[in-house]
């Protein structure tokens, strides 16, 4: 049975997820158009990957409603499961078995036609055919990360859903692992990508932020960071621990943060930005400079507004 044709590869809403008492998915609505690349951001324990698994139909929602990949996100599980790629947290193949092996044990859960031919295209198109016959438990943390790569797509799914790929992974792997994303989602795969690193962030084309359950932000990166409304200085010069110090706690003043040899300060008051910061520019040896703020700013800030549900 083929699901029916849609724009939206993801398009539920008022998805809800309870553990007991505590609701760690909370009525979230989400679109996601074929071929994009959307992150999913929010803190450790936010409710990231309990929302990913509903989507993949590994769990079942106690509320809402909607499709993936076109097919009920309620009563089509076991569909929606065929057509997905899904990159868990841990590296989860068997460390025992050769590159090829696992490659080709994954291909046979998919039942995938002519099995020795995906696995030969899969280690071509990751770079692992020189390593092919090296076992997965000797791979550095880039090399395992390609061979999960492979894996979830050894049975052309029509979306990837990569939890936190990249993590303990060096900032080459990490970029050649999303230019590798670029270019599936230019062939028209569609990625939702959870991850903590702020540069990625801004590869994706669209995102959205979640804290304890809860969509706090969405759209593009530009989108995300206009509707917070913050106000950035960024301060250069001596003294810029005394200065911290000073402004942390100050009304009007959120966040006082380290940037290397300079000093980020940033609120969402005007007034009460201006009447914190005006006396030390005045007298102070350092140098201010009204800046645009950061997505990094942005999602701090909504994180200190956010309730925790766990409390």
């Amino acid at each position: 049975m083929s699901a029916p044709p849609t724009d939206f590869v993801i398009d539920v809403a008022g998805i809800t997820k309870r553990f007991g008492p505590k609701t760690v998915v909370n009525g979230i609505d989400l679109q996601v158009r074929r071929g994009e690349i959307y992150g999913f951001l929010g803190p450790n324990g936010s409710g990231k990957t309990t929302f990913i698994r509903m989507l993949c139909g590994l769990l079942t929602p106690e509320a809402g409603r909607g499709t993936c990949l076109g097919y009920d996100v309620l009563r089509q599980q076991r569909e929606i499961r065929t057509h997905v790629g899904y990159m868990t947290q841990r590296f989860s193949y068997y460390e025992d078995l050769s590159i090829r092996e696992n490659l080709d044990f994954i291909a046979r859960l998919y039942d995938v036609p002519d099995r020795r031919s995906a696995v030969d295209r899969a280690l071509e198109r990751l770079g692992l055919a020189g390593r092919s016959a090296q076992l997965a438990g000797q791979l550095s943390g880039g090399w395992k990360q390609r061979l999960a790569l492979a894996a979830c797509l050894i049975h052309s799914p029509q979306l990837l859903l990569l939890d936190e790929p990249t993590a303990g992974v060096d900032p080459k792997a990490r970029r050649e692992f999303w230019d590798e994303i670029h270019r599936l989602a230019a062939e028209g795969l569609t990625v939702l990508i959870t991850t903590h690193y702020m540069d990625e962030a801004e590869r994706c084309h669209r995102l959205a932020y979640i804290a304890y359950g809860t969509l706090l932000a969405r759209g593009t990166v530009e989108e995300v960071v206009a509707a917070a409304r913050l106000i950035t200085w960024e301060v250069t010069g001596s003294g810029l621990q005394p200065l911290a110090d000073a402004l942390r706690g100050t009304p009007g003043i959120e966040q006082v943060v380290p940037f290397g040899n300079t000093l980020h300060v940033t609120g969402r008051d005007p007034a009460q930005v201006e009447a914190a910061v005006a006396p030390l520019r005045a007298r102070g040896p350092q140098h201010w400079e009204r800046i645009s703020s950061g997505l990094e700013d942005v999602f701090i800030s909504l994180m200190d507004e956010a309730e925790d549900n766990f409390k």
